[in-house]
């Protein structure tokens, strides 16, 4: 999609794809919380960067740590897809139309968190591998129903699978969840020129209100964490909750103010979530870690 795009608007610029595989593409048989976390999916792209074997990379933005290594920048490129979680089943038509014990897959402790305190008489099962792996595993059987990012399922073509979107009243989704990503190198101004024409405002404004959120408190894939940059004109809402894998514990709230404002109300979430139990649930993580 980037290649394309660049191409399209730059015919004058050699595009050339390479393709990757990461840490977190080949480790498929634990959750990503046990064998390090987001920075598992961009390791070996950040590699190829500061080797010159590329000049930037395309991320979902939700796979980035909440703190680049020094030396790289990043920025939001186009407008945002849907940031929702996506019910995907053959059989069923939402999680209320679920029986008692059905199994539902995901490795996300974020999504788990959440649904555990909505449907507590579900089951969770883990979830590894590409969407085409986790879409044959459900239709293998193996699950009732699965939980995927809409945004992927709707960009890689599998829009029609999605049985319904679950409302941010029952699962906030994941800091940068539908935004796409490129990283570079810093001080490459010429890229940062061509990227900047693909800008747009309100995914940028959103990615600045989760990510200084998540920054504020620890938001990793160890840490049950979601936040949502909702954008209209030049107001914008952040809703974000902390909470604890089994979902018994959970603190939730949201703060409203002016886009431009978007990494203060990040930062100034972080910090009531903190004060109001946040705290609390990390160090019992830390503990329990």
């Amino acid at each position: 999609m980037v290649a394309a795009a660049l191409r399209a608007r730059h015919p004058e610029i050699a595009v050339e794809t390479v393709g990757m595989t990461t840490r977190g593409d080949q480790i498929l048989d634990r959750p990503l919380s046990q064998v390090g976390g987001k920075g598992l999916f961009i390791k070996e792209l950040e590699v190829a960067l500061a080797e010159n074997r590329a000049d930037i990379a395309v991320h979902s933005m939700k796979d980035v740590p909440m703190e680049l290594p020094a030396g790289f920048a990043l920025t939001t490129f186009g407008e945002r897809e849907d940031p929702h979680d996506a019910f995907v089943s053959p059989r069923f038509a939402s999680l209320d139309a679920l029986p008692a014990g059905a199994v539902v897959g995901t490795s996300s402790l974020r999504r788990e968190c959440q649904l555990r305190r909505a449907y507590p008489a579900l089951a969770f099962k883990p979830l590894r591998g590409n969407v085409n792996t986790r879409l044959a595993k459900l239709d293998a059987g193996d699950y009732d129903a699965i939980i995927l990012a809409a945004a992927g399922l709707k960009r890689l073509g599998f829009g029609d699978r999605i049985r319904t979107l679950l409302s941010t009243e029952v699962a906030i989704p994941a800091i940068g969840q539908g935004i796409l990503a490129i990283e570079h190198r810093a001080g490459r101004d010429d890229l940062a020129a061509v990227l900047s024409a693909f800008s747009h405002p309100p995914a940028d404004a959103a990615a600045k209100a989760e990510r200084a959120l998540g920054l504020v408190v620890e938001g990793s894939c160890e840490v049950p964490v979601g936040g949502l940059a909702i954008v209209h004109g030049d107001a914008l809402r952040l809703d974000g909750f902390i909470g604890t894998p089994d979902g018994r514990q959970f603190v939730r709230h949201h703060v409203v103010g002016l886009a431009h404002d978007a990494a203060s109300l990040g930062h100034m979430l972080g910090e009531h979530l903190l004060r109001e139990g946040g705290r609390a649930i990390l160090d019992s993580l830390v503990k329990t870690a």
